[in-house]
């Protein structure tokens, strides 16, 4: 009879629980056994707080659920794991983060110690190890983990796992539901929202971004494809061999991927594509323009910085942002004749916030992918280097919202803070304390 009352019990607040659209329980104290990296990694998809049996004198249920919804409301990829003093330690970060799969920050009380763990795209390498220092010696478990993750929610790049949203009663005890049940039914709904806020707050954030980036790209798709009616070649004309004819067919197809890869467009690092391949029709062009004219053929060099515009950079030539140092830049010979004269190069401006036209790499973070199709790899970096593009492009939480891979900014690994990576990351990027 004790038995089915308290299956009843279970079944009653279960159904009430996703009714509300509440969101999981912590994997915190009465739960299965952790025996396992596996049984940690399990309970973090459903909760980002997980606290061992073992270990449930550190921090109570109720305490385990506050910070998990803290973590939540913030909608940051952090995870917490409370475990006894005995758990195996060897390669325990490595380990959980293979077994997670997710890219975040991974944070852990083992016994009386605690360590933590990131990748770069979520807190870099200095920013988790200062957190580690910073909070390392607290000795009480819910003082440490609060101000842990106070902080580490600020800086976090990143949005949470989708499988938070997705909630499960799974292995979380009879007794753990009753005790935090009428607290999580009064604010099950509002946490909810928050998160849902959060995401959809992103998600505006990026179409804006993403319209703002359509007005640029769409006028340098209008430039390239007024340059392909300007080009006076025809592949059947006196003179013209398969190598021309080749260049010619490039060009086009670039024109063509341009606008296709434009239209396909849903996040703002995708434009990275767009300019990547007018990038590619205009080289394509140049060798045209070359072998019809009998000249040797250019060299493979990066479009003037000023204004892609301009096509492919004849020379590099000295430049400094304004209170920056003076940096070597790939331009253009109308440019570089500007630069030896004394003028000011023709940059290429964009709308800013406050509606005036800047220099794109003075104008907001949207600009990024834009850059970093024409500029990509490890040139980048060297020519953002003090501008305010260049700044925002250096921070963690920028790969998360506009995507990483432009050099030495960001890992470049193409997970973003919170996306399911499984294996694919590397140990010595995943930065932070010494393991245990």
């Amino acid at each position: 009879m004790r038995k089915n009352g308290t299956k009843h019990i279970f079944v009653a607040l279960s159904g009430l629980l996703v009714s509300l659209g509440a969101v999981s329980l912590t994997a915190a104290p009465g739960a299965a056994a952790a025996t396992s990296v596996p049984v940690v990694a399990d309970a973090w998809e459903k909760s980002p707080v997980y606290v061992d049996p073992a270990a449930s004198d550190q921090l109570s249920d109720a305490d385990a659920n506050a910070l998990a919804d803290k973590i939540k409301d913030a909608d940051k990829p952090v995870f917490v794991a409370v475990l006894p003093a005995d758990f195996p330690q060897q390669n325990l970060f490595r380990d959980l983060r293979t077994e997670a799969g997710v890219t975040g920050a991974y944070a852990i009380r083992l016994g009386d110690k605690f360590d933590a763990k990131a990748d770069p795209q979520v807190l870099n390498n200095n920013e988790i190890s200062n957190l580690v220092q910073t909070y390392g010696d607290e000795t009480n478990t819910k003082t440490q983990l609060n101000g842990f993750v106070d902080q580490a929610v600020k800086d976090a790049g990143g949005s949470a796992p989708a499988s938070w949203d997705a909630g499960s009663e799974g292995g979380v005890s009879v007794g753990a539901l009753i005790g935090v049940g009428v607290v999580l039914v009064a604010g099950a709904g509002a946490t909810y929202a928050v998160v849902r806020r959060n995401r959809r707050r992103k998600a505006d954030e990026q179409r804006a971004a993403l319209e703002k980036l359509r007005v640029v790209v769409d006028e340098d798709i209008t430039a390239y494809g007024e340059e392909l009616d300007r080009l006076d070649f025809h592949p059947a004309e006196a003179g013209a061999d398969d190598l021309m004819r080749a260049d010619y067919e490039r060009a086009l197809d670039s024109y063509e991927k341009a606008k296709s890869y434009m239209a396909a467009a849903e996040r703002p690092e995708e434009v990275r594509d767009v300019t990547q391949a007018l990038e590619d029709g205009r080289f394509s062009l140049a060798l045209l323009a070359a072998r019809r004219e009998g000249r040797p053929l250019p060299e493979r060099r990066s479009p003037c910085f000023f204004d892609p515009r301009h096509g492919p950079s004849v020379k590099d030539a000295q430049w400094a942002p304004p209170g920056g140092a003076e940096r070597s830049v790939p331009v253009c010979l109308a440019d570089a004749t500007r630069l030896a004269d004394g003028e000011e190069p023709l940059s290429r401006t964009v709308a800013t916030d406050s509606g005036e036209r800047r220099p794109y790499w003075e104008a907001g973070p949207a600009y990024g992918p834009w850059a970093g199709g024409y500029f990509g790899g490890g040139i980048l970096p060297g020519l953002l280097l003090g501008t305010m593009l260049g700044g925002m492009m250096s921070s963690p939480a920028y790969a998360a919202d506009y995507g990483s891979g432009y050099g030495d900014f960001g890992a470049g690994s193409g997970y973003d803070g919170g996306d399911y990576s499984g294996s694919d990351f590397d140990p010595g990027d995943f930065g932070g304390g010494g393991d245990f």
